[in-house]
């Protein structure tokens, strides 16, 4: 009965590139104490695929009178660019969320503040919104899809409730992206210490990532336990994951990023998908000109097939999973708090929360040890790194009873 409908529901609308719709597209609310989901979707304009799927949720919690124990918002990104189907108009929105940047969009008046600036500001108003009303377990989800074809992943800043929870969702997991990125909006929720990841359904009008994006929406509702999960619910959107995923649970993570200037006349290669094996020698695309060869064997990751973007692809690795196992033990025994005992290793906060590492030994330890204890590396100067420890700012009690935990 549940597969019927939801296969109903999906075959209502096909994907579409432009489109005019409210800040506010769902919104199921319940008592504060219970859980709280937030979806947001069309963050970046030429994406509209989660917008349609969050539309098809709500369609098909009323239709069917759905009973939801708890609270669910489900929230428009770029509402200016989805309605031109451009990634943005002046700035990328899902690059604007550091503090400066924020601080930017606060201290800049209404009437100066440009397309993006608009957009944020009114996001940051329903976020400042929920924070104070959630008392329950907070989840923030963010519905993106890719230029290039791929199978549906999530992508995971790198803390342990947030593995916990992604490890529930049948697709592979990408580790990592918060170090080569600066200013996604889920990195800023993360910093609040809350769950919070993406899910990037497939290609952008593809109606396989309406149908990724639907399914992951009931799968995330059902773990949060704000969906009740007989068992026909459960094999239904589990079912349609898995198979779009091609039974794959792969854990990767992200080690290179080759970045471009948004002047740059870049053109990749026709035909690469996300995940595709690539060798030594191997021409990718063409920058300024110029071609451009793989110097090592790799896996390619979001090969950029579309004009507006600065991130040209990244290379992924799998990580075993006694890697991660291994992991969540040091972690959880706070070991690196031994870290600074090595010489050129200080604190870099009163809230020792962030270690500043000295370049000329970082060598000596290896930046795969860092992340095993949680700590992911930006840039500060010539001289020293940054390394922030993800775990530091994660609320886990506010989680510490909820099923998936377990």
């Amino acid at each position: 009965m549940f597969s019927h409908l939801i296969k109903q529901t999906l075959r209502k609308k096909k994907a579409i590139e432009f489109m005019e719709v409210d800040r506010i597209l769902f919104e199921n609310k319940s008592s504060p104490e219970y859980p709280t989901v937030v979806f947001y979707a069309g963050v970046h304009g030429n994406e509209p695929a989660g917008v349609q799927a969050l539309q098809r949720l709500k369609e098909y919690v009323q239709l069917n009178k759905v009973k939801l124990k708890g609270n669910v918002i489900a929230i428009t990104g770029n509402k200016a660019a989805l309605s031109t189907s451009k990634r943005f108009h002046v700035e990328d929105l899902n690059r604007m969320w550091t503090k400066d940047k924020i601080n930017k969009t606060l201290e800049t008046p209404s009437e100066k503040r440009n397309q993006e600036q608009k957009e944020q500001f009114e996001l940051l108003e329903l976020l400042d919104e929920i924070l104070v009303e959630a008392k329950g377990p907070l989840y923030f989800f963010d519905l993106h899809t890719t230029s290039s074809e791929t199978i549906p992943f999530t992508t995971v800043n790198d803390s342990l409730i947030n593995r916990k929870f992604a490890e529930k969702i049948p697709v592979p997991m990408i580790l990592g992206i918060e170090e080569y990125l600066d200013g996604p909006l889920l990195s800023y929720i993360n910093q609040l210490g809350y769950v919070s990841f993406g899910f990037e359904g497939g290609q952008h009008l593809s109606e396989t990532s309406i149908e990724n994006h639907f399914s992951f929406c009931l799968l995330s509702l059902q773990i949060a336990d704000i969906l009740d999960a007989d068992a026909d619910r459960k094999y239904s959107y589990i079912k349609v994951l898995t198979e779009n995923a091609q039974h794959s649970k792969e854990i990767y993570e992200i080690y290179y990023r080759h970045a471009i200037d948004p002047s740059d006349h870049f053109f990749m290669e026709t035909g690469y998908t996300n995940f595709q094996k690539i060798k030594k020698g191997q021409l990718l695309a063409e920058v300024n000109g110029e071609l451009l060869y793989a110097d090592h064997d790799a896996r390619i990751f979001m090969p950029l097939y579309q004009s507006q973007g600065e991130d040209a692809f990244f290379a992924v690795r799998k990580i075993p999973k006694w890697i991660l196992s291994f992991s969540a033990f040091l972690r959880k025994q706070r070991i690196d708090r031994l870290l600074i005992l090595l010489p050129g290793v200080r604190w870099a906060s009163l809230s020792k929360n962030t270690l500043m590492v000295n370049k000329s030994i970082a060598r000596f330890f290896a930046k795969e040890v860092m992340h095993l204890m949680g700590y992911r590396s930006r840039y500060f100067d010539k001289e020293f790194l940054l390394m922030k420890n993800r775990e530091a700012d994660s609320k886990k009690e506010l989680y510490a009873k909820a099923d998936w935990m377990r």
